[in-house]
């Protein structure tokens, strides 16, 4: 423990916070969280964190991310399914995410103007074509930018397991 300014801090980042809520709308989501995270301006306190969540099946997620029950926040860098191709790679170890419908535009409740997209995915267990619908489902959001590569690009994601008795769905669906 250390001595700074007159509070005390400590390097124990997986305790939990007594009394902390993380449930963020979608604008704050976009318009906060990842727009920092696209602009480089990280916060004091780590509240989302950067993995590959394509290294890993849902189940398997670190639980570094949950932020409540059934909710898990990560950033995440788009991957290429092919080299000269902007189409994501969204295949894990045993199963793949699978889009459902169209992007959906956030939008800042200030301007009224979309200041992101928003996609739901759903994880399926085997291959294309072959696999098994599951309980768990991803809201994927990222920042409207045409410019950027879909490598450099950086979405922030939201991965949430319906089916169980306490489950609280986002307000914003």
């Amino acid at each position: 423990m250390s001595m700074v300014h007159g509070t005390t801090s400590t390097v124990d980042e997986d305790v939990p916070l007594p009394g902390f809520r993380f449930h963020p709308t979608d604008e704050e989501l976009v318009g906060f969280y990842l727009r920092r995270k696209v602009d480089n301006k990280p916060l004091t306190i780590e509240l989302i964190k950067e993995i590959d969540i394509y290294k890993y099946d849902p189940s398997d997620l670190p639980k570094t991310g949950m932020m409540g029950e059934n909710e898990l926040y990560f950033f995440c860098r788009r991957g290429r399914k092919y080299r000269n191709s902007v189409r994501p790679n969204r295949v894990t170890e045993s199963g793949f995410w699978k889009a459902t419908g169209i992007d959906k535009p956030v939008f800042s409740v200030e301007g009224g103007e979309a200041i992101g997209l928003k996609k739901t995915l759903v994880y399926y267990r085997g291959s294309g074509g072959k696999g098994t619908k599951t309980d768990w489902m991803m809201h994927e959001f990222r920042l409207p930018n045409p410019t950027m590569t879909a490598q450099d690009a950086v979405s922030s994601l939201k991965v949430l397991l319906k089916g169980l008795h306490s489950l609280r769905f986002d307000r914003n669906l």
